[in-house]
């Protein structure tokens, strides 16, 4: 503010005005921040490699319980075939 100021009324007008102009260089301030902000990534990220690793896991495990009953009823009927 360039122009002086009279009276209370002024005083409390400038205070006003200048904590205002501070509020809004703060909110600026921390809206640059935050878009530049890459402190959740690696948390995300981390995230996306739990579940692509438990499907991973599951598509195994399946894959193997079928196999194993494949290969279980396979030696079952050669031992039949042995004992009698």
């Amino acid at each position: 503010m360039d122009r002086p100021v009279a009276g209370d009324r002024g005083r409390v007008r400038a205070a006003a005005s200048a904590r205002w102009a501070g509020a809004r260089r703060a909110v600026r301030r921390g809206r640059r921040r935050l878009r530049a902000d890459d402190r959740g990534e690696g948390v995300v990220s981390a995230a996306i490699v739990v579940l692509i690793m438990a499907a991973i896991g599951a598509l195994m495990w399946v894959s193997f319980r079928g196999m194993w009953t494949d290969i279980e009823t396979d030696t079952r009927e050669k031992i039949s075939e042995v004992g009698s």
